[in-house]
């Protein structure tokens, strides 16, 4: 097996545009500096300065925050300091540090800053490691720096826009180097993925994404444990203290409920073993194709877990509720997985439909008014009447300011990608995967099988959501570069894919078949010779 120098089979140029090392004086190295990045970088630099300025918008036109029903719950939990038994609170963690500051602007803003890393990551990795040209990886960037719901994603007090950014982190960080991260680094890596862990609960499969990768790629055992067990740590704390505070050694009291909500869009007893003491869950005589969405067996009065005392995010029925799921699951397996794969297609619609109904859909909207502060969040803290206003220790309703509010509105009406263009990106990252078989995929594996996870995911276990799809664009952008990068499989079927349409076309102008530019001994017949000889080293790189 053949082992290539993973350095120069990059471009040289673009690695060195990132070096900042010199014995200059600091302002002449500051200065040096900027006029590499202005030259190595300027195409990805005259992008990026619109999509500060929309942000820049969005935050004085929706001063300082929009909200998300779920916002509230977790500005709660910051203000009692809980972990709340229907999701991890992470973010919750995150505002507890800031609150001293007393400010959305503050959050929101370092939310609008994460997304723009996010770009930054994308487009140096695509440069630097894997040497695609300016203006392509330029493009990868352009869905999370352009995207009208991704710039409104940012500005929610949601925890989305930081799980995106150490997901994205945690991928450069392991894929930066081409013989790989160090163990220090490993350790790091886990450590990023153990906070998402803690920001949204898809961070555990995606735990367990990285170190198959890293298994598939043969890295070092240590580099892998130390991954891992770094990883879990973080994990390992939370469910401790959240045993501490409920009773459980969970991350949550609610994936049994969700996964429940999630089978009974089809669960039919009748086709199930069902014990006595989850009979009570039997209880929708709705046929299958009759009933609500998922959403609807958790949050309205179709769902039969509001009858078990105390609630129904609590240990003993979520475990009911997940035993039953797992049932449901195992007696209808082909229900199940046209259920998920239903709410997987959603993803790729080419218009945005309104689910899973319009009030949850217009909150990710920018609107002519915001998100009034519900009822449910009133509060007596010190002369406050809602958590919201204790945390900010102020006004907490968004103030909608024109013209500022108007422009980034009607921005986001027409500026959004597509899920069908996302599902095209996704298919090309695979036919590159594909392509490099021999190398199990290649480095491209990695942000592909993210991106797909991210999407599939939430669909397996609980339902369909705009919000989820989002993060899983710019990795599938990343994947889609990295796979037709040079040295590649995929940049090799490129190669011999243009050279057979250019023998086409020159065939189709009556050349023949023999004399004309293309025939052995031609003028065209060493430079193909040497187009072949190029393929096969592609080939041989990849395979490595």
């Amino acid at each position: 097996m053949r082992v290539m120098p993973g350095a120069t089979s990059r471009a040289p140029s673009a690695q060195r545009a990132w070096s900042v090392r010199s014995s200059a004086p600091v302002p002449a190295r500051l200065g040096s500096l900027a006029a590499r990045i202005w030259s190595g970088h300027r195409l990805f630099i005259i992008v990026l300065i619109p999509a500060v300025l929309l942000r820049a918008d969005a935050e004085l036109g929706y001063r300082w925050q929009a909200w998300f029903n779920d916002s509230f719950l977790y500005v709660q939990d910051t203000v009692h300091f809980n972990l709340d038994p229907t999701r991890v609170s992470g973010y919750s963690v995150l505002l507890k540090i800031l609150q001293p500051f007393h400010s959305y602007a503050l959050i929101t803003i370092l939310q609008h800053l994460m997304g723009l890393a996010v770009a930054v990551m994308i487009y140096a990795l695509a440069r630097h490691r894997f040497g695609a040209p300016a203006w392509l990886a330029t493009l990868a960037a352009v869905p999370v720096l352009y995207d009208g719901f991704e710039i409104q994603l940012e500005h929610l007090i949601l925890s989305d826009a930081a799980f995106l950014f150490v997901l994205t982190l945690a991928t450069t960080l392991l894929l930066w180097d081409p013989a790989g991260p160090s163990t220090r680094r490993s350790a790091v890596i886990g450590l990023l993925l153990g906070l998402g862990v803690l920001l949204r609960s898809v961070g555990e499969p995606l735990l367990a994404v990285f170190v198959i990768y890293m298994i598939i790629r043969r890295f070092n055992w240590r580099k892998i444990v130390a991954t891992l067990v770094v990883g879990l740590v973080p994990a390992f704390i939370y469910a401790v203290a959240f045993d501490l505070e409920h009773g459980q050694f969970a991350m949550s009291d609610a994936t049994g409920v969700f996964l429940y909500s999630r089978v009974m869009t089809f669960a039919e007893c009748s086709k199930m073993q069902v014990p006595v003491n989850e009979l009570w869950l039997c209880t929708d005589p709705v046929p299958p194709n009759e009933r609500p969405i998922a959403q609807s067996y958790i949050w309205t009065p179709a769902t039969p877990l509001d009858r078990f005392p105390p609630n129904k995010f609590a240990p003993l029925p979520n475990k009911l509720a997940e035993d039953f799921a797992i049932r449901a699951i195992e007696a209808q397996p082909l229900d199940y997985t046209k259920a998920v794969f239903s709410d997987t297609w959603r993803v790729f619609g080419w218009q945005r439909q309104v689910f899973p109904q319009a009030a949850t859909y217009d909150e990710y909207l920018f609107l002519p008014h915001g998100l009034p502060v519900p009822s449910w969040d009133d509060a007596n803290l010190g002369g406050y009447h809602s958590y919201a206003a204790a945390y900010v220790q102020d006004n907490p309703e968004t103030q909608v300011v024109n013209p500022f509010a108007v422009i980034i509105r009607d921005y986001q009406k027409y500026v959004w990608l597509p899920g069908t263009i996302y599902g095209l990106i996704l298919l090309a990252g695979l036919a590159g995967i594909a392509a490099a078989w021999r190398r199990l995929g290649g480095e491209a594996l990695l942000p592909w099988a993210i991106s797909l996870a991210l999407i599939v995911i939430p669909a397996a276990t609980a339902e369909f959501d705009y919000r989820y799809v989002l993060p899983a664009v710019p990795f599938a952008c990343l994947a889609a570069v990295i796979a037709f990068s040079p040295g590649t499989a995929g940049r090799a079927g490129l190669q011999r894919l243009a050279a057979a349409v250019r023998r086409t076309v020159g065939g189709s102008g009556g050349s023949g078949a023999s004399g004309g530019p293309g025939a052995s001994g031609g003028p065209a017949g060493p430079a193909a010779a040497s187009k072949a000889g190029d393929d096969e080293r592609d080939l041989a790189t990849d395979g490595a």
